[in-house]
């Protein structure tokens, strides 16, 4: 028994351990823009950093987080499985803490490619989380499939949503100081 439920997350080791990584290192150049941003005196309100700023940060760590729970040493795959489906759970609910963190801050009015990239992918893929969890115990490879999908498109998220900062402070934000 104990074989058979390890054996589907050794298969995906190395996949976790780039994706883990990845998101690591850019939760790290995210706190970076931030810190720059800052210091041309272009920061945003609370609520517009908690709608499309903190965000990014929490779907990196989440796509750092998913990487650890599959590479824990699991002795049952139904406790894996739980984990998952879990996190799954917490993410969907906090995407629809963005959704009203978006919707309260006035800053900035989000147009439809923010509402997709903010809020419906990473709701997408947080339900993929909750779905495979459940799914997991009972049919391990299309479920490790979904998740790996998720965790990829987290990441994605991610990216996307930082370059949307980067260039917002960059370019279309007027600096305060002039």
């Amino acid at each position: 028994m104990e074989a058979a439920a390890i054996s589907p997350f050794v298969a995906w080791e190395n996949f976790y351990v780039i994706v883990g990584s990845s998101a690591a290192a850019l939760t790290g150049l995210q706190f970076v823009v931030i810190v720059l941003g800052a210091e041309r005196s272009v920061g945003a309100n609370e609520n517009t950093t908690r709608a499309f700023g903190t965000p990014t940060i929490v779907h990196f760590c989440a796509v750092l987080l998913n990487s650890a729970i599959l590479s824990a040493p699991w002795h049952r795959l139904f406790s894996a499985a739980v984990a998952i489906a879990a996190f799954g759970l917490v993410g969907a609910i906090y995407t629809l803490q963005v959704v009203r963190h978006a919707r309260r801050q006035k800053e900035y009015v989000p147009v439809l490619e923010d509402w997709i990239w903010h809020t419906i992918i990473p709701a997408l893929a947080y339900l993929g989380f909750f779905i495979s969890g459940i799914l997991l115990p009972g049919d391990p490879t299309p479920s490790l499939f979904v998740i790996g999908a998720a965790s990829l498109l987290l990441l994605f998220v991610g990216i996307h949503n930082a370059w949307d900062a980067v260039t917002y402070v960059a370019l279309a934000r007027p600096r305060k100081s002039e």
